[in-house]
């Protein structure tokens, strides 16, 4: 089978660049390596920014989103009890929409089921080939037998785990990571929200979050440690805990009910450099991952997806190279500002073992500084809704 474009990976990465570049004209071939029901059984975040929600739109995916997503022109950020709301419309006009990266995903399988375009699941021993040269392949077993893909491209959409990072050789590639010391304890629970925005919480306890999925559907978060067994928390454990981090007025209007999946997610920062080895490009999770504090996971797969995919159409439509020459250094200028704040809204918001008085008084300093300037709420403002 031959291809112009080869991707690895059915996650919302892939699948938006399958999607745009097959309005493009190009073609592209998807292989994924697990079935798509494990692909949308994956529970993850879901924040859109502005930004992505253009994105969505122009590409013709959005009519669901904006049926039943929740627009949020805020948030709101409880320090040790004091809970102060930063207005986005008000400050830097502009929202976020919280919309799962679950229902994403079926938007754009749904999207690519109807271009009647090609995605491969439960393709085994995913491998690219020769990407260092003018003729790249991947292979790929499936039922048995081994097949083989030829393309122009790969994208490597395969998430961290995935096999497009690892065919890169050690000497190519430079890694940065920073493993925080703990994880957050995450419940999904049909109730409503405790309340209309997100809210995050600092607590000398621990970090909390309280989130959504829908109006009718939250989810929640508390710092654990980041082996923390889940199996030692019970459903009143949890509830208990979250009460005591997110101060008594969210507290006395929680609504609480058996939780329907429960897990730990541990927190990470990493960033791969470069993004282009040869005629393969990485995107999404297989090149960057960000602690969930700044909710940026989605929306910098959707922005490396974008820039890549306008590199490719003006590749094959206008015979230019500029654009896919360009794309590690576009996209990783976005990615690292992503990073930075990721880092800095984890930094301020949870307790870090061994942390000193010095260091929690600089946590309340940066809390103040947002709420008392709105030079610095405002810069908060534009990074969070992107």
């Amino acid at each position: 089978m031959r291809t112009q474009i080869a991707i690895i990976g059915a996650g919302p990465a892939g699948l938006l660049l399958g999607h745009m570049l097959h309005l493009a004209g190009i073609a592209a071939v998807i292989v994924e390596q697990r079935s798509p029901d494990y692909v949308l059984g994956r529970i993850r975040a879901g924040v859109i920014e502005a930004g992505t929600r253009e994105i969505l739109n122009a590409a013709g995916l959005g009519a669901r989103m904006e049926a039943e997503g929740l627009v949020h022109d805020g948030i709101e950020i409880a320090f040790d009890g004091t809970r102060q709301r930063f207005d986005f419309h008000n400050l830097v006009g502009r929202a976020v929409m919280v919309y799962g990266q679950t229902e994403v995903t079926s938007d754009l399988m749904a999207a690519r089921r109807a271009a009647g375009a090609t995605t491969i699941y439960d393709a085994a021993d995913v491998t690219p080939h020769d990407f260092d040269g003018a003729k790249p392949s991947i292979t790929y077993r499936r039922d048995g037998i081994t097949h083989r893909l030829d393309c122009d491209f790969i994208a490597g959409c395969d998430g961290y785990h995935g096999p497009s990072r690892h065919a890169v050789p050690t000497a190519a590639i430079t890694q940065y990571e920073r493993v925080y010391p703990f994880g957050w304890l995450g419940v999904l629970v049909d109730r409503p929200p405790v309340a209309p925005e997100l809210i995050y919480a600092r607590h000398s306890r621990g970090f909390a979050l309280c989130s959504m999925r829908s109006a009718t559907r939250s989810r929640y978060y508390v710092q654990c440690a980041a082996d923390e067994d889940v199996g030692a928390w019970s459903d009143d454990r949890f509830w208990d805990e979250l009460r005591r981090r997110i101060g008594t007025e969210a507290a006395d209007t929680l609504q609480t009910g058996p939780s329907i999946e429960k897990s730990v997610a541990p927190l990470r920062s990493f960033v791969v450099e470069p993004l282009r080895f040869g005629r393969l490009f990485l995107a999404g999770d297989a090149a960057h991952i960000v602690p969930p504090t700044g909710a940026k996971g989605l929306n910098l797969a959707v922005s490396d997806v974008a820039i890549l995919a306008a590199g490719l159409r003006d590749y094959y439509h206008d015979r230019s190279s500029a654009g896919i020459d360009a794309y590690s250094a576009q996209a990783l200028r976005r990615i690292w500002q992503a990073e930075r704040f990721s880092w800095w809204m984890t930094n301020m918001l949870h307790q870090f073992p061994d942390m000193t008085a010095f260091e929690r008084r600089l946590q309340r300093a940066e809390f103040d500084l947002l709420r008392d300037s709105r030079a610095a709420a405002q810069a908060m403002a534009a990074m969070y809704t992107g």
